[in-house]
């Protein structure tokens, strides 16, 4: 446990971004973060330097990315089909199978040290999940969490057409998280049909700007998660 807690969170919105280079991205400060906690640990608390937080919003190139549980062959196109959809195709080090990562999905990948808020990884999910429930609700749309899967799903209680509009998949060591969630807001749903997400196979996906019936200011929903996620965790945010 650090002797220093920090809630500072740097936010940045890093728009349109490569998936290789936003991963590349995320592990150097994953790293770094991790290095900091473990030279902490040798020092005495008067000169330990309090770990860094961070949380990135961006967008990708349409990407099929698969988690390290994940099966292969849930990814339907082969090499040719990945061209002709110009798609990329990423083995990564998340929990979690395949999800897809594309035009007009909000990703966001909160680099937190666990231990400057509390070290309870389900928690960590949960609130996640909850900062999207909060801002659907706020656009009048009922979600919430189906036992056994994660992630937020839209009917989720009766289950007669159960849909998933955000994904979750993260990486946690010494405390330190990376990757994070994907909510669909302006989606095209047609490459989620190219793949069997999160391997599941007996559920829909869907996207904000079809269950509202018009397309979503992207602007608008980016800050209402930003104010949830900062809400939830108690964040002191600097925008950078």
């Amino acid at each position: 446990m650090n002797e220093i807690i920090n809630k500072k969170v740097k936010f940045r919105d890093l728009g349109l971004m490569d998936y290789q280079q936003a991963w590349d991205f995320q592990e150097a400060i994953f790293a770094e973060t991790v290095a900091l906690k473990i030279k902490n640990r040798n020092l005495p608390p008067a000169q330990q330097a309090p770990s860094p937080n961070f949380l990135f919003f961006v967008e990708h190139p349409h990407v099929y990315t698969l988690g390290k549980s994940g099966k292969p062959e849930n990814l339907l196109l082969d090499e040719s089909g990945l061209k002709n959809h110009h798609a990329s195709y990423y083995k990564i080090n998340r929990g979690g199978d395949i999800t897809y990562h594309g035009p007009g999905q909000l990703v966001g990948y909160p680099i937190l040290d666990l231990d400057n808020f509390f070290t309870d990884i389900h928690k960590y999910l949960r609130l996640l999940e909850e900062a999207i429930i909060l801002t659907l609700a706020d656009y009048g749309i009922e979600a919430g969490r189906i036992e056994g899967l994660t992630g937020v799903w839209l009917d989720h209680v009766k289950q007669e057409n159960p849909r998933k509009i955000c994904a979750l998949g993260v990486k946690s060591s010494r405390w330190v998280t990376m990757h994070g969630f994907a909510f669909n807001l302006n989606v095209d749903l047609s490459y989620f049909s190219h793949i069997i997400p999160c391997g599941i196979d007996d559920k829909a996906v869907t996207s904000l700007h079809l269950e509202l019936g018009k397309p979503v200011d992207e602007r608008e929903a980016k800050a209402r998660v930003k104010k949830h996620l900062v809400e939830l965790f108690e964040m002191d945010i600097l925008e950078e």
